[in-house]
């Protein structure tokens, strides 16, 4: 049983209230309250002093009430606490002794487990925070998906939970490396395709998407299945342009060289369009040089084959008659009578006449000044055996004219 201080022992207590009544009665005397008066004040303060001591033990009864439901909450939130941290080799008892000395036993060890418990939350909405993140760099929500912290369920904050959360973000991350690798191959292809073929690197790959150009406000490149998208599009895209820039100038370099061939033009002259020319055997993977595929170099090309072909045009009558020419001397070299005039006047009525193609028919003239010259080559051991009977004669002739 609790006792009382010594203030406020029974022996002292009674001896102040017996003072304080026998200095009461003398107060009483002098003022002359009569005895009516006297009990009823003497009840009064007696009613008052009950009341006192009631209030005291129902507020004593309600702090014991209040210690043993702040003691009954502890235990509870460490039990609530230990089920979802996952500790179930945890154990605890609140002890023996008083109300008062079970609650400072038993808080220090739930400050220590809600500490832990804080520090498990955080390591959840951080591993939440960043998986949240990725999620919205695939699906190209940008920070939609991210303008507040992820809800963390706080019945499950085991280990096994947040192991099982960092392997999904470990597997996200490898996600992104994979995706962001892709991105800089695709946009690296296509600054080398902008090289080749002279058009805005800058433009093309900003409009696909900014980030890739010039990342702002921490932002990382996209990598969304959009952007992939749209950058494997570009790139077959430019690959298809390439390769159709490719032909179109391997066509037009070897009419180049045809006509340089045919209109004997010098070297000087075809130096100028080397780069095209030597186009012509490449493979859509060799091609690297620096502007080689621009549509300013396709357009000087095509210039340059309209002029060679108006120059064509109006060379065309001398270049077949020159080829006539070599094909008469041959044959007179051969001895091989052939009607000069007549033929002369056949090619020009056929150049005049604009309905045959000279290309072709200077074609057809080499192929004559080819078989004209194996026919020649053909003849050659007899016309030297002519010639040398023929001198033989002359000088048989000489000897018989000498002796005579």
């Amino acid at each position: 049983m609790t006792t009382l201080p010594p203030s406020l022992s029974p022996s002292r207590s009674q001896t102040t209230c017996a003072s304080l009544l026998q200095e009461l009665q003398i107060i009483w005397d002098e003022i002359g309250e009569s005895d009516g008066e006297r009990d009823k004040m003497l009840l009064e303060l007696e009613q008052e002093c009950l009341n006192i001591y009631r209030r005291k033990v129902e507020m004593t009864r309600k702090c014991k009430a209040d210690l043993q439901n702040s003691l009954a909450q502890f235990e509870s939130e460490i039990a609530k606490i230990v089920s979802s941290l996952g500790e179930h080799s945890f154990s605890f008892s609140r002890g023996k002794g008083t109300l008062k000395q079970q609650i400072s036993y038993i808080r220090p060890v739930l400050d220590e487990l809600r500490s832990k418990k804080k520090q498990r939350v955080k390591e959840f909405t951080e591993t939440q925070s960043q998986i949240v993140k990725i999620c919205a760099e695939i699906a190209g929500n940008g920070q939609s998906m991210m303008s507040s912290d992820p809800q963390v369920d706080e019945r499950d904050l085991t280990v096994k939970k947040l192991g099982e959360l960092k392997s999904h973000l470990q597997e996200l991350q490898n996600e992104k490396i994979i995706r962001l690798q892709k991105v800089d191959s695709h946009i690296s292809m296509i600054h080398e395709l902008s090289v080749v073929m002279s058009f805005d690197f800058l433009k093309t790959v900003s409009g696909i998407h900014s980030s890739l150009i010039d990342p702002a406000n921490g932002q990382s490149k996209s990598i969304s299945n959009d952007t992939l998208a749209k950058l494997t599009g570009v790139v077959n895209s430019l690959q298809q342009e390439k390769q159709k820039r490719l032909q179109k100038l391997q066509c037009l370099g070897s009419t180049l060289i045809e006509l340089w061939d045919l209109l004997d033009t010098p070297p000087d002259e075809r130096k100028r369009f080397e780069h095209v020319s030597s186009l012509i055997s490449s493979s859509v993977d060799e091609v690297l040089r620096q502007g080689s595929l621009g549509l300013d170099i396709i357009e000087q090309v095509e210039l340059q084959v309209q002029s060679l072909n108006v120059l064509k045009a109006s060379k065309m009558k001398e270049l077949v008659l020159k080829r006539q020419n070599e094909l008469e001397e041959i044959y007179r070299g051969v001895h091989i009578d052939v009607n000069s005039d007549a033929a002369r006047q056949i090619l020009i009525n056929l150049i005049e006449s604009d309905n045959v193609d000279l290309s072709n028919l200077l074609s057809s003239m080499d192929d004559q000044i080819a078989k004209a010259k194996q026919e020649a080559l053909s003849r050659k051991d007899i016309l030297d055996k002519v010639d040398k009977w023929k001198h033989a004669s002359e000088e048989e002739k000489w000897l018989d004219d000498y002796e005579k």
